[in-house]
């Protein structure tokens, strides 16, 4: 699993980071989406959908 983030699609709405705060964080000096951990581990797969699909602005996307 890879994240792909487009951070110019972003409008920093944070849910990402609210949802799994261990792979998403929020830059500080725009909000943007930030992705920490871009190959997270397969055990987090679910959080991971979850997160993409809440987020509001479909700057989020999963590469399987």
């Amino acid at each position: 699993m890879k994240i792909k983030a487009d951070t110019g699609r972003c409008v920093g709405a944070g849910m990402c980071a609210l949802t799994l705060p261990e792979v998403f964080d929020q830059s500080e000096d725009d909000g943007t989406v930030v992705v920490l951990d871009p190959g997270p581990p397969t055990a987090l797969g679910p959080a991971v959908r979850r997160a993409v699909q809440l987020c509001p602005s479909g700057a989020l996307s999963v590469e399987e």
